[in-house]
């Protein structure tokens, strides 16, 4: 089966200035998959972006008109680490589109799996609050839609990106439907994701933390998110696996750093992928998140869809 690769040229129009989370990130990527040879081997789907009302599955109306309103109005800062300029609104409505697509096309069988090189990120924003550089949360609002529109009965959203999904969580903290495994550096931005965040109500039991001390050795951390990943999902049982794939826990990465090689990737996106096979006849859905030294990111998304491309390849054979 086929595997799809989601991007668009407009994602670089959210213009951040200095900001770390810069259009330099996709077009360092996209010229390196271009140049070699990886980007002609993937589907690349046309979509449409995301609507108002299916952005407010998951987040506050207000929260969304604000965005569009300073976008409307040329742009500026919602706090000191989340900048919207006069396209960023527009940015991510296809940003939330792409990740909406290729929910859908996977769920319904027409490809095995898809990977969204889409900005703005997604996964530090709340139900009613864009922060850490996200304006809208992808993955939540696609995941959203599997279960509301596409009848999927149980989300597994895994987050390997070195700081916790704290949105995601948010979203989904009251919610038996969308299960949220999360592996991050901690203490670290954005202060939560402590090993006792576990969900409530309806929703208890349906997250899980994994946070990491700085300086853990890596084939620790790699071994323990496999195996607390596998006890999660036999718990979840997942019918579609979700990735929010974030590549600042790299070694070389200047915001983040969990002390990670390129190759270590690689090993994660296995992991997830397997349990996929496992769970869900390997449907997986991938998106990018953060990821601040530019050639170390190319390199990192250059393993992670060379393992999907290679899943995908088994499935159809």
């Amino acid at each position: 089966m086929t595997s799809l690769l989601y991007y668009h040229d407009r994602y670089l129009l959210h213009e951040t200035g200095k900001h770390p989370e810069c259009p330099l990130r996709l077009t360092t990527c996209a010229t390196q998959l271009r140049d070699k040879k990886i980007w002609e081997k993937w589907t690349a789907p046309t979509f449409e972006a995301a609507t108002f009302d299916q952005i407010a599955m998951v987040h506050d109306r207000d929260m969304i008109a604000q965005t569009r309103e300073l976008a409307e109005n040329g742009g500026g800062n919602l706090d000191a680490d989340t900048v919207v300029s006069a396209e960023s609104y527009k940015v991510a409505l296809l940003a939330a589109g792409a990740a909406i697509d290729a929910t859908r096309k996977v769920v319904q069988g027409d490809a095995a799996n898809a990977f969204c090189m889409i900005r703005p990120p997604g996964h530090h924003a709340t139900n009613d609050k864009a922060m850490g550089f996200c304006l809208m949360n992808n993955i939540a609002i696609a995941a959203a839609v599997a279960v509301k529109e596409l009848d999927v009965p149980k989300v597994l959203i895994v987050d390997w990106d070195v700081h916790h999904g704290n949105g995601t969580q948010d979203i989904f903290w009251r919610d038996e439907n969308v299960a949220f495994f999360s592996m991050h550096r901690y203490p670290f931005y954005p202060g939560s994701g402590d090993r006792d965040a576990v969900g409530e109500g309806p929703g208890k039991g349906a997250t899980w933390n994994l946070p990491v001390s700085y300086g853990t050795d890596r084939m620790a951390t790699l071994t323990t998110f496999e195996y607390q990943l596998q006890e999660f999902a036999e718990r979840v049982q997942p019918d579609l696996v979700m990735i929010s794939a974030g590549f600042d826990a790299h070694k070389d990465d200047p915001v983040g750093d969990l002390g990670l090689e390129t190759e270590d990737f690689a090993t994660l996106t296995n992991i997830v992928q397997e349990i996929a096979n496992t769970w869900c006849q390997g449907r997986v859905v991938s998106m990018l998140e953060g990821g601040y030294n530019p050639p170390r990111l190319a390199d990192s998304i250059e393993v992670h869809l060379r393992e999907l491309a290679n899943a995908a390849a088994k499935k159809t054979s």
